[in-house]
């Protein structure tokens, strides 16, 4: 059994190694070579649907008198649910009046959301084009921001990142081995802590419905290994504030320790204080890395992933950890020299 102790998150498998980039990486003088990528923008639109739709429940869960509610769902740009008592329809839409409030954009407000109510009892938000317009824009700038940080960490020389009509272009003149630089750059390294959802056994949400506020995940083993994760995110790799490759003397293991800002370690040490002798998911891109016990308390900030980690692979996930998770999916579009 795995556990979850006070400075140190133990994850098993050798999963990990395969999915952060086990190669090593060249970077000799090669004039010319790029890497041409595309933003995958359904997924940009599909997160920010997902975020609205967490926050409409949570805006009705804290509303007074309370709301009912039914069929909250995402369906294509739209997210809609039904209030199921006629009279609390005003209610409802003074509750979630934050919804359709215009967001700060770079050129002026931007009406992300807006309404439709034409259908009795029937709450329908859309998103507009001006609103899909304006997240996959701050996802280019935040892809290109993410590009750049991994570029200067891995020390390429004279690099260059633009949006161009084709996507994003890289253009890394120094660099020999162009596919793995690919590879590092399009991954998005999104971190974070999920409770395991002990409500049913997993097998019966494999092979049914699962709870609702539940996914069934899984891990990179042969064959996966599924688990039944709450979709709630306790602690995201957004707290992640420092992260370093070392090696543990005690164990001879490479490791890579990072540091969680203030709100980060609050939240940890909420979620496992309240919940000692669960299973607490630690997943990276989609896929159960570990589900170990938690024990105690983690009153503090640092964190210790440890592993089979070689130097080049513990190198590269603390790499992620320090320069953030990109937005959405990039597809590597062409490779050249």
């Amino acid at each position: 059994m795995v556990y979850l102790s006070r400075l140190r998150v133990i994850l098993i498998g050798l999963a990990l190694i395969s999915m952060v980039f086990g190669a090593s990486h060249a970077f000799a003088s090669v004039p010319g070579a790029h890497i041409l990528f595309r933003l995958d923008t359904d997924e940009v639109k599909g997160r920010r649907l997902e975020a609205m739709r967490d926050q409409i429940r949570t805006l009705l869960h804290d509303a007074e008198p309370r709301i009912s509610y039914s069929g909250l769902a995402v369906s294509s740009l739209t997210v809609q649910l039904r209030i199921d008592d006629p009279g609390q329809v005003e209610a409802a839409k003074v509750a979630l009046k934050a919804v359709v409030e215009p967001i700060a954009g770079k050129d002026g407000p931007v009406q992300e959301f807006a309404l439709d109510d034409s259908e009795r009892g029937l709450l329908k938000f859309a998103m507009t084009d001006a609103g899909a317009k304006y997240r996959t824009s701050e996802a280019l700038t935040q892809s290109i921001e993410v590009i750049k940080n991994r570029l200067n960490e891995l020390g390429v020389a004279d690099p260059s990142v633009q949006l161009t009509d084709d996507g994003l272009l890289v253009q890394a003149p120094g660099v020999a081995d162009l596919h793995s630089l690919a590879q590092i750059l399009a991954r998005q390294g999104r971190l974070s802590f999920q409770l395991v959802d002990t409500s049913m056994p997993v097998d019966d949400a494999v092979n049914g419905q699962p709870p609702v506020g539940s996914t069934v995940l899984y891990t990179q083993n042969d064959p996966p290994v599924p688990y039944l994760v709450e979709d709630r995110v306790l602690v995201s790799g957004d707290s992640v504030l420092d992260a370093e490759a070392t090696h543990d003397s005690s164990t001879e293991q490479f490791v890579v320790a990072f540091r969680l800002d203030s709100k980060g370690t609050q939240r940890f040490k909420w979620a496992t204080t309240r919940n000692i002798g669960k299973p607490f998911a630690v997943i990276l891109d989609d896929q159960v890395i570990s589900a170990p016990i938690i024990r105690e308390p983690i009153e503090h900030g640092t964190v210790q992933i440890s592993g089979n980690f070689t130097a080049q692979s513990a190198k590269e996930l603390a790499l992620l950890f320090r320069t953030g998770a990109l937005p959405a999916r990039l597809t590597i579009v062409e490779e050249a020299r």
